[in-house]
Formats: C-alpha cells, sequence, structure tokens
C-alpha cells in the first residue's frame, strides 16, 4: 500500500501563491509518478500536474502550465510539491495527490492512471 497526506491549502487572493505538499510513504515501486487532481464543485475531478521520479519528467495541463510547478523535496525526496503561482478564482477546489506505477505516459493526465489517492486539501482563491 502507499500513502499520500497533503498539506498546504488554505486561503489567498488572486494573483497571489500557495505550495501544496504530499508526503509519499508505503510500498515502493521501480516506476512511481505522483500526480495532483483537482475537483471543484458540481465538476469532474481533472489532472494539473504529474511527475515521473525516476528522470524527474514533469507533466501540466494547458490551464496551469507557467503558473504551477510540480517538483520533489531536495531533501525529502518522498515530499512532492505543487508551487501555485498567479493564482485565479477558478483555480478554487479540492486538491488531490495521487500515485501512479503506470509504465506509459499515456495514463500520468487519466485519473484512472492512479491507485492511490490522498484525502485532499481545499484551495480557496478569492478574488
Amino acid at each position: 500500500q502507499v500513502q499520500l497526506v497533503e498539506s498546504g491549502g488554505g486561503l489567498v487572493q488572486a494573483g497571489g501563491s500557495l505550495r501544496l505538499a504530499c508526503a509519499v510513504s508505503g510500498r515502493t515501486f521501480s516506476n512511481v509518478v505522483t500526480g495532483w487532481f483537482r475537483q471543484a464543485p458540481g465538476k469532474e475531478r481533472e489532472f494539473v500536474a504529474a511527475i515521473r521520479w525516476s528522470d524527474g519528467t514533469t507533466y501540466y495541463s494547458d490551464s496551469v502550465k507557467g503558473r504551477f510547478t510540480i517538483s520533489r523535496g531536495n531533501a525529502e525526496k518522498t515530499v512532492v510539491y505543487l508551487q501555485m503561482n498567479s493564482l485565479k478564482v477558478e483555480d478554487t477546489a479540492v486538491y488531490y495527490c495521487a500515485a501512479s506505477n503506470r509504465i506509459s505516459s499515456t495514463y500520468y493526465v487519466m485519473r484512472s492512471g492512479y491507485a492511490w489517492w490522498g484525502q485532499g486539501t481545499q484551495v480557496t482563491v478569492s478574488s
């Protein structure tokens, strides 16, 4: 089993920044991918960003590209961060961290590509 715990959510004004953290523990695999998804009220859960641990390759949705950055901790390699800059009201959602051991990057942007999920953290951006 893999456990994921998110932290860092909160309330911020539009244009501001927040950094989310995801602590990953438990069983490890040769290929680990950690992704961030978000779900706004009344909407489907959508892909935000992902990072492949083996080589650091990152993936982003078009809606956050250039504003959000996903990374792993320098000292704590099992912590994955999502730095969110230039936040918009439409970024308001519950943000979920997820882990996958899929090989094909096709799955990295798909909710079904991830077997383990955190409990989520609320991000609210006010106008």
